[in-house]
């Protein structure tokens, strides 16, 4: 009786320093590695962007949304927080804070930039296409309509990024996060796991007190950046460490079954929002949570699904699989090498897309033929970015030889 009350203090004791030690682990940088799995990824979420952002046609079946919670965007955020902390973390590593911020703020300028004229071209596209071929509900659909009203004002807040067309969501919450990550990455280099908690108490609150940023001319931003931060630093916490420490993981075979189990179920919850008739078998307590889907606001069960999707994929493909290799995968690893070019152009093109299949053939062979030409486009342009990125460098090489 005398011991219980020491034994209950050392026990708490001891806790509390693992808990410490957990918390303030410090991160560790693997030697760089061309991962082609990234890559590969990178490029199937591209694709998946694209078919997606197809409105009314069938090919949106060929994309994630249709069979789980997750989607091509969720994939994207999580691989973008990850490349972007093996390059510029190690940069801020070798070279100081001062040189891995600017570095990591003048890709942000390079993303600001794009999506200018991303925006521009897009809506100068809408605009020209729907009075020359009198078809003014264009405007509407793609949320043009403004710009017709309040010119000055609408491009202004395009500017600062409140003003967004249909499907430009995605390049403005990459900016924004990217934005904020020379200071995130900096405390990630000294203690991820608390960063990573930090990150994860933000997602809850801004779910819970309703937090996010206003749009034009009204709401808020359909990706909640305060909730899809969580996707961007769990990708940063993976290349920090986070993924080695939990590689035990992948020989779990309990595990493997709930990753798959659960994949079953998001299946069967997504069909039953999509397909009629099958609503009717899904309990009305259980459809609450899960219909509709929470895309705004990251719901918890897209999170779940994106890690059982990416624990499966990791365990059946690893780094050195020599399918990476195949000339079949080859037009997705560009694609997802050259990654923001494809991007902006996908978002073009499925514009062009459904256009196309409005004024003419809405058939699923056209469906299907605008589809593939759209991501034949895709491929062109990477392979296009890859020769020309090739060129200057061989270039700057002769020329600093010389």
């Amino acid at each position: 009786m005398i011991h219980a009350p020491a034994r209950s203090l050392r026990a708490a004791f001891v806790l509390r320093r693992r808990l410490w030690e957990t918390i303030t682990i410090r991160s560790v940088l693997v030697k760089p590695r061309r991962d082609l799995r990234l890559d590969l990824f990178r490029g199937l979420a591209n694709w998946l962007i694209f078919l997606g952002h197809i409105p009314d046609s069938a090919l949106v079946w060929f994309t994630m949304r249709n069979y789980g919670f997750s989607d091509g965007a969720d994939l994207f955020v999580l691989i973008s927080g990850y490349t972007a902390t093996f390059v510029f973390g190690s940069m801020m590593m070798e070279r100081g804070f001062v040189i891995g911020a600017t570095r990591l703020l003048r890709r942000v300028w390079q993303l600001y930039v794009a999506h200018l004229l991303l925006f521009l071209v897009y809506l100068t596209a809408v605009h020209y296409i729907a009075h020359s071929f009198d078809d003014v509900h264009l405007m509407d659909q793609f949320n043009v309509a403004p710009l017709m009203n309040f010119p000055v004002e609408t491009l202004s807040q395009g500017l600062v990024l409140k003003f967004k067309p249909l499907n430009l969501d995605v390049l403005p919450l990459y900016i924004v996060l990217m934005a904020a990550f020379p200071a995130v990455l900096w405390f990630m280099l000294r203690w991820r796991n608390a960063v990573m908690i930090s990150s994860l108490g933000l997602y809850l609150a801004a779910r819970h007190y309703g937090w996010n940023l206003p749009a034009y001319p009204a709401g808020v931003w359909y990706f909640n950046p305060f909730a899809w931060q969580l996707l961007f630093v769990f990708g940063a916490w993976l290349a920090l460490g986070g993924a080695a420490a939990c590689r035990w993981l992948l020989s779990s075979r309990t595990l493997f079954v709930l990753s798959a189990g659960f994949l079953m179920f998001a299946l069967a919850m997504t069909l039953a929002e999509r397909v009629p008739g099958l609503r009717d078998y899904v309990p009305d307590a259980l459809g609450a949570i899960f219909i509709p889907n929470d895309k705004t606001n990251l719901g918890p069960y897209r999170v779940v699904h994106l890690a059982s999707l990416v624990f499966i994929a990791v365990s059946f493909i690893p780094i050195d699989w020599p399918g990476l290799k195949s000339r079949l995968l080859q037009p997705l690893i560009r694609c997802g090498q050259q990654s923001l070019s494809v991007f902006c152009v996908g978002l073009f093109l499925s514009f062009v897309a459904h256009f196309v299949l409005e004024s003419g053939s809405e058939g699923l062979w056209a469906q299907l033929l605008v589809g593939a030409a759209g991501l034949w486009i895709m491929t062109i342009v990477a392979y296009y970015r890859t020769w020309s990125k090739d060129v200057d460098r061989s270039r700057a090489t002769e020329e600093g030889g010389g």
